[in-house]
This record gives structure tokens, C-alpha cells and sequence, in this order.
């Protein structure tokens, strides 16, 4: 079987939780083929910017840019009147219509020549008189535009022959693969780390560089593309029961909407060694992206307010500086600034399996989350956790439903930083309690977050939906 595994500004070119799922299911499958197509705002990208060491079983590699590309002129049949109006409800966001993704991808003119067409105009006239027809119409044009063209630019790609399609987002991801699922009839699965338009809604709340007079129709957009990915998709899986209520919320067949969680090396993980009881320095760790979802700012402040307390500790944050460099420097510039050198340490990238036993406490701040891979696996180490209360943190921590095994540290507040110091200085203080929240949790994972479990539910739903491949055919 020739699987398709669709990642938007993920795999392999930038590290993270979502990147490390894929890497890690490409992995446990050897005797599956995969092919990727990676989805990132241009194509600069090259093999020598990859950041994983492929697997033998990941076959071709296709970069796909958002942004304008030089295209070649498409000879294509006008549109019938049909077939616009059809177009025209798909892009100012009336319907969703899988049909409308075809005509897109294969009988559209080439993005240029659209742009320049009255079709295009039209559309863009009757969407500015639907916001109320104010403001500058050549700047809501060229907003209109900067929406639309990515769209075109990605359905009118040359994708790969697979046998089945599973995209790890809404999103332009989500949206190829139902252009895939569409025009080649194909299986469609969908597993959603986070909800996608709610993460991009934070974003756009936050930007900058859109009008506040368009931040709403932006928005609108990308829960337009998740409906659109949820009414073609086969199974709709994310990874705990509340995202399942937003997804079937937002749109998402119930009978369609599963949990699948994440899963990680228990094995290997719970073998590492332990620090010794009352080792010094105390050390905090966050396994994190340097990117503002996550919100290391709080995680600072916090260690900020255990230095005014007089507490001795080190706070160790892992992972990569390269994702969002301005970012970064403003973290680091926050601990200079607040004479946090001795303290806080940036480490980099490194290799978690020998920077887990030097931790005593775990920490995740992030402001959105799904269900954290790096919680996970702290949890599986031994580690209690003092997390926000984001995603499926609660439920990691706490348990939920049949679940009896104890509390494995403490849920706080986003942007909180003395409740973060709060809850990290009451586990400096009881190492008793430390150690039962580290056993609550190891054992957690145990039960239910094992990364065979995961692995065997995805091949067995690969080979149900896709059928065991012979050449080309399925069967």
C-alpha cells in the first residue's frame, strides 16, 4: 500500500510534536510505503534542510509552496454558468462542495489569469458588499486575493499516486487531501493534534500585518477549509474526547469523529535512570518549541518569581532555536534582562533520553495545545508535571473516566506565572508527594499512552481503508 501523508509546516523540515508523530508512525510501519507531501509557505527548502533522518519507508518527498509561483499558462474550458456559481459559493464561503475543489484544481485558469478575470472581480464585489461595502475596496481586494491564491496554488499541484491520503491537519493539508479524496476517489483519514482554526484564529487576533477590519473574514476562512476537510474525510481522529466534541461542534460527522491518542516508547522511557533523591540543583525541565503558542515568556516570569522567594533551581529549556529566531532572541533577552542567566538555560536541540534524568519537575505553559507528546513522555520518564490547562493536559494529569491512579502533578491557569511558581515550589517542598505524582503518572502511560497501541489502530485502519495494494490497485 502507497500511503500519502499530507503535513503542513511540519515534517521534515521544522521539529515538534506533530513532526515527531509523523517520523515516529512512518517508523513503526516498515512494511508500508509512504510518501509525504509538505506543505510550506515557498519551496526554497531542500534536502540539506531536512531535520530527521528519513525513514526507508518514506519514498518520495513533494514540496509544495503557498506562496506565487511562476506557472505555466493552463489551456482550460470556460467554466459553465454552473460550474461558476458553484466556485463562487465555495470561495466567499457559502458551502462547502468537494466538487468546487476540482474545478479549482484541474479546470480553473492559472492563478494570474483568474485574477485578472471578471469571474474574479464578481466574487470579490459581492463579498466586500457582504461585510457592508466600507473601507478601501482595492485594499479589500488584494486581502481577497492573498486568500484565495494559496488555495489555487496548492489544488493545481502535481500530487503523487498513493493508495490512500491521511492529512495530520484542517488547513491547506486538510484541504489537498480533499481535492486528492475527490478527484481520485480516494480513502481520506484526518487526525488532528489540535482544533486548526481556533489555533489560527489566536494567531490572527494577535497579527499585526491584517487590517482588524479583516481579521474576521481570515478567520472565517480557515473554519471554511475545516468544514470543508471534516465533510470529505472518511475518519476524523484526534486525540482525546473533548477536541472530539469540538470537532463534531465545528462540523464533523459524529458516526466519522474518533480518539485515537498519542502514544510513546513506555518501554524504553520508564528504563531511564532516576536523579537521586534530594540531588542538588533542583531542576525544572520544558521539552517546547521556541514559538509564542507556547508561551516560554511565562515559564521566565515564573522562575523569575522563585528567585524574589529565594529558591535555588535550575530551569532547563530544550528544543530548537531556528523555528521562530525573533522569537527566541526575545526570550533570551528576557532572561538577561531580569539577570535569569544563572538560572534559565536554553539548551537547544538535544536528545531528551539524556536530559530526562536530570529533571525533578516538568513544566508545559503553553496557550494551545492538543495532547503534548513532550508531557507524555515526561510522564513516562517518572517526571510530575505542572502544565497549563490546555488540550488534554487536564485529563494527562488528572485521568479521566475509568482512570483511579492519582493525580501525577498539578493543572494551572495560561499566562499565570505565579500559579506555575506556586504549584513548582509546593513539589520542591514535599518530595514525598513529588515522587507518588511521578508513579501516578508513569503508570498513566502505561495503561493507556503506549506507542504500539497507537501504531497497531492506524495500520489496522490503513489496511481497511486502503486495502492491500498490488501494483496500482487496491483489493
Amino acid at each position: 500500500m502507497r500511503i500519502g501523508i499530507i503535513a503542513e509546516g511540519s515534517y521534515p523540515y521544522v521539529r515538534g510534536g506533530v513532526s515527531s508523530w509523523i517520523h515516529t508512525l512512518i517508523n513503526s510501519m516498515p512494511d508500508q510505503e509512504f510518501v509525504l507531501i509538505s506543505i510550506m509557505p515557498d519551496t526554497s527548502q531542500t534536502e540539506a534542510d531536512y531535520v530527521y533522518e528519513l525513514p526507508a519507508n518514506l519514498t518520495e518527498i513533494r514540496t509544495f509552496g503557498l506562496l506565487p509561483e511562476r506557472q505555466r499558462r493552463r489551456r482550460v474550458k470556460p467554466l459553465r454558468e454552473d460550474e461558476q456559481a458553484a466556485l463562487k459559493r465555495w470561495i466567499t464561503f457559502k458551502e462547502t462542495n468537494p466538487e468546487a475543489l476540482t474545478l479549482i484544481g484541474e479546470r480553473l485558469q492559472d492563478p494570474r489569469r483568474f485574477f485578472q478575470s471578471r469571474a474574479f472581480y464578481d466574487i470579490v464585489r459581492t463579498c466586500y458588499q457582504d461585510d457592508g461595502g466600507s473601507g478601501s475596496f482595492n485594499s479589500f481586494l488584494w486581502m481577497f486575493r492573498s486568500m484565495t491564491e494559496p488555495v489555487i496554488q496548492l489544488l493545481q499541484q502535481d500530487f503523487p499516486d498513493v493508495d490512500l491520503v491521511h492529512a495530520v491537519s484542517t488547513g491547506y493539508a486538510g484541504l489537498a487531501a480533499s481535492y486528492m479524496a475527490e478527484s481520485r476517489g480516494l480513502p481520506f483519514i484526518l487526525t488532528e493534534h489540535g482544533i486548526y482554526p481556533r489555533e489560527r484564529e489566536e494567531e490572527i487576533l494577535q497579527a499585526n500585518w491584517i487590517a482588524p477590519a479583516y481579521k474576521k473574514r481570515w478567520v472565517d476562512f480557515y473554519y471554511h477549509l475545516s468544514r470543508q476537510t471534516y465533510q470529505a474525510a472518511d475518519s476524523i481522529i484526534t486525540l482525546f474526547e473533548q477536541s472530539r466534541q469540538h470537532q463534531i461542534m465545528a462540523g464533523a460527522p459524529e458516526h466519522a469523529a474518533l480518539v485515537i491518542p498519542n502514544g510513546v516508547d513506555y518501554e524504553t522511557l520508564s528504563s531511564l535512570p532516576r536523579k537521586a533523591p534530594g540531588e542538588e540543583p533542583f531542576t525544572i525541565g520544558a521539552v517546547i518549541r521556541m514559538v509564542p503558542i507556547k508561551d516560554i515568556k511565562t515559564m521566565i516570569h515564573a522562575a523569575l518569581v522563585l528567585r524574589e522567594r529565594g529558591r535555588s533551581f535550575r530551569w532547563m529549556i530544550m528544543g530548537p532555536l531556528e523555528e521562530d529566531p525573533a522569537y527566541a532572541e526575545d526570550c533570551i533577552a528576557l532572561v538577561q534582562q531580569n539577570n535569569l542567566e544563572e538560572n534559565v538555560v536554553f539548551t537547544g536541540n538535544v536528545n531528551i533520553k539524556e536530559y530526562l534524568p536530570e529533571i525533578d519537575v516538568g513544566v508545559l505553559s503553553s496557550i494551545s495545545e492538543g495532547q503534548p507528546l513532550a508531557v507524555l513522555e515526561g510522564m513516562a520518564a517518572g517526571l510530575p508535571f505542572v502544565t497549563t490547562n490546555v488540550g488534554s493536559c487536564s485529563e494527562l494529569i488528572n485521568g479521566i473516566g475509568e482512570d483511579h491512579f492519582g493525580p501525577a502533578g498539578f493543572v494551572v491557569p495560561p499566562v499565570d506565572p505565579e500559579a506555575m511558581a506556586d504549584r513548582i515550589e509546593w513539589l520542591m517542598d514535599n518530595p514525598v508527594e513529588r515522587l507518588r505524582f511521578a508513579g501516578n503518572g508513569q503508570r498513566r502511560i502505561e495503561a493507556y499512552y503506549q506507542l504500539p497501541q497507537v501504531t497497531g489502530a492506524y495500520e489496522h485502519m490503513y489496511k481497511q481503508k486502503g486495502g492491500v495494494s498490488i501494483g496500482r490497485s487496491r483489493v
